[in-house]
């Protein structure tokens, strides 16, 4: 069977669901285009760097559903299938709104008020510390089989999600090169999951303990991969993947 990809998605904001694509491009040393662009931030105090509003604390960000249009830019939040607020995230004006609404829907958090910023150039990194993220679809089935329950794919937020290759595999890829359609990759580290996993992505609520499962079915908490771009190019669904 070859392996192929079967799914790309992007996370303009951290914390929050993402967006299937039909394709993408992707530059040396990137990642996928407007992926974590854009964070609901916390202060630390005078000089430190801002943290994060994620899943790992506050599970209730799952309840919310973005649209996503770059080129406005345009963000929409909807919550229950309902429109909440529609704005341009990039825009001090939009941030305002933006601003009002977690700040409604995150009342009550013990980070605090919420900041909704643009990350866009430098401090991206922050946001996004590693470039792409992959998932094999077949790892993902060994782990609903020791779970014994189905497991939202969603649950890991990768890039890319392929299938076709023997589960686990992909961790044999470590330190390779990779090529997806006319992009090559480097598979540079094992993603440890953490508490957010632990989050459905459609009910928002902590129903099992992946990290926990992981170490207790396969002696490991890792799931999926990092890659970087080494050669950028264009992907797409159904590209195939190969070891270089």
């Amino acid at each position: 069977m070859a392996t192929t990809v079967q799914q790309i998605c992007r996370y303009p904001v951290k914390g929050l669901n993402g967006e299937s694509l039909a394709g993408t491009s992707l530059l040396p040393g990137g990642g996928l285009p407007e992926d974590r662009r854009y964070v609901i931030a916390y202060g630390r105090g005078t000089g430190a760097k801002p943290g994060f509003f994620e899943l790992t604390e506050e599970e209730r960000l799952a309840q919310l559903r973005i649209a996503y249009d770059p080129a406005g830019p345009t963000l929409t939040v909807s919550r229950q299938g309902r429109q909440v607020v529609t704005a341009n995230p990039s825009d001090p004006t939009g941030q305002v709104l933006l601003n009002q609404f977690f700040a409604g829907f995150l009342a009550g958090s013990r980070r605090g008020t919420p900041s909704f910023r643009d990350m866009a150039g430098a401090d991206q990194a922050a946001a996004r510390p590693r470039p792409v993220s992959i998932l094999n679809l077949a790892s993902l089935r060994d782990f609903e089989r020791v779970a014994r329950q189905p497991v939202d794919p969603r649950r890991f937020r990768a890039n890319i999600l392929i299938d076709g290759l023997p589960a686990w595999s992909e961790f044999a890829w470590l330190n390779r090169e990779i090529r997806i359609g006319t992009v090559r990759l480097k598979i540079i580290e094992r993603i440890e999951r953490c508490a957010a996993t632990n989050v459905n992505p459609e009910t928002a609520e902590r129903d099992m303990n992946v990290p926990l499962t992981l170490r207790k079915g396969f002696g490991h908490m890792d799931m999926g991969v990092y890659a970087e771009i080494v050669d950028g190019g264009e992907i797409k669904t159904g590209d195939p993947v190969s070891e270089v």
